[in-house]
């Protein structure tokens, strides 16, 4: 049995992590005003268990969550072992020096001082999921957007490489018809119809 087509989103998804209730409300209300989508959990611990977590296109965390809970920091290494690509602002009231390095050494795209306003974080998120950022980030944006299953989605990405449905199937131990009906489903959810089009649509001229 076929997987369903995954159905089109208006919204951009985004992972808020805010352990305080009244500012993670607030926040929610304001950022799907700007055209997104949030999925609200007040611990990292909480998000790394959202089902919806594969398919964000952004992150924002704030670095301390709690007493004895993860930190924003510590939530960017757990969001890349579970293969969630997308950038991470982190927020703080306290962008000292030594904590500026510490969340760029692990991968946020940008550390943002409390107090903000919603339009600062509006601009951030704009700059760190712009296109133009980098051929990677296009990628991510579109895959996660399709909402493909994790097989899928490896096999879309060893495609963007080069690779023909064979040498997928040798690569990861599956014959070359089953790769054939994984990018099946793939350009489906894509909207797309073979590897010419999928190209284009990741990457425009």
């Amino acid at each position: 049995m076929s997987e369903p087509t995954a159905l089109p989103h208006k919204h951009r998804l985004l992972l808020l992590v805010e352990d305080e209730a009244d500012a993670r409300t607030i926040l929610c209300r304001r950022l799907q005003a700007f055209g997104w989508e949030c999925l609200p959990h007040p611990s990292g611990e909480s998000a790394l268990r959202d089902s919806e977590l594969r398919f964000v296109e952004a992150v924002v965390a704030d670095v301390v969550l709690g007493e004895g809970r993860m930190t924003g920091i510590e939530l960017i290494s757990a969001l890349r072992r579970e293969e969630v690509r997308a950038p991470v602002v982190l927020v703080t009231a306290f962008a000292d020096q030594q904590r500026l390095k510490a969340a760029l050494n692990a991968g946020a795209a940008h550390l943002l001082e409390k107090p903000f306003t919603t339009e600062a974080l509006r601009a951030v998120l704009e700059k760190v999921t712009g296109a133009d950022v980098d051929l990677l980030r296009l990628v991510n944006r579109a895959l996660s957007r399709a909402r493909l299953t994790r097989k899928e989605e490896e096999v879309a990405r060893l495609v963007l490489k080069g690779l023909s449905s064979a040498e997928i199937g040798q690569l990861i131990g599956n014959s070359e018809k089953t790769i054939k009906q994984h990018l099946t489903q793939v350009y489906a959810k894509l909207g797309v119809t073979c590897r010419a089009e999928f190209f284009h649509l990741i990457f425009p001229s």
